[in-house]
């Protein structure tokens, strides 16, 4: 009896206050006589919460990536500039930014969160000349790759900026999951993506700068597109 005794005394003092959890609110609520909130029995901990906006805001970022490669797509894939090397890229794009957008959803709600297509956020903010430029989408082959290579550098740096609010490694700051899964779902595809298309506007670059065979080049290069 004296070893049961303890034991309750010890467990007692290790188990956590009632103060801030789901079983003493359940606790309180099955006692109460009117219904009492649940406010702690969610699916959030860690530092979920503190990123919700911003992963809200990425996930709108990704929805409207996925409509401007739309309309990049649609511009090279008219009988008048006819590249559909240049259209497949930009659909492939499109597809995997609006699938993105779909898969941070899902894992928002997974780990408790909720969704709002109104959150907008400018994590990175590209420079006067090119904020002009931001809703030319009829652009030529060259430029078209630069700026879908300035997309995915600027959704790259966002994903960076929540991790690093993620992995700040004090109370209330530090997720490893959502950590864990911004890298294998964002960070290194989008590394992989940015080497490809900094590779195209480069080996681009170079096969037009003898303007007599500008256009076969590009026509080529279209042909290479086409086929990866």
């Amino acid at each position: 009896m004296k070893f049961l005794a303890a034991l309750v005394s010890i467990l007692a003092l290790a188990a956590p206050a009632f103060a801030d959890y789901c079983y003493s609110e359940t606790v309180d609520a099955c006692g109460a006589k009117q219904s009492t909130d649940l406010n702690n029995c969610t699916a959030q901990y860690g530092a979920v919460h503190v990123v919700q906006f911003d992963l809200q805001s990425y996930a709108n970022a990704h929805i409207t990536r996925s409509f401007q490669y739309l309309l990049m797509s649609t511009h090279f894939g008219t009988y008048e500039k006819n590249r559909e090397g240049f259209g497949k890229l930009y659909r492939k794009l499109s597809d995997t930014a609006w699938e993105k957008s779909i898969d941070l959803i899902k894992h928002n709600a997974k780990r408790g969160g909720s969704m709002n297509f109104a959150t907008r956020k400018n994590l990175t903010v590209p420079p006067p000349r090119l904020q002009k430029e931001a809703n030319m989408y009829e652009l030529d082959e060259l430029q078209s790759l630069a700026r879908a290579l300035d997309i995915e550098k600027g959704l790259a740096e966002d994903a960076h900026h929540i991790h690093a609010e993620v992995t700040r490694r004090r109370e209330n700051f530090h997720d490893a999951e959502l950590s864990s899964y911004l890298e294998e779902h964002f960070v290194h595809r989008q590394a992989d993506t940015i080497r490809d298309l900094a590779g195209h506007i480069n080996d681009l670059k170079r096969l037009i700068e003898d303007p007599s065979s500008a256009s076969l080049a590009v026509f080529l290069f279209d042909e290479y597109l086409q086929k990866i």
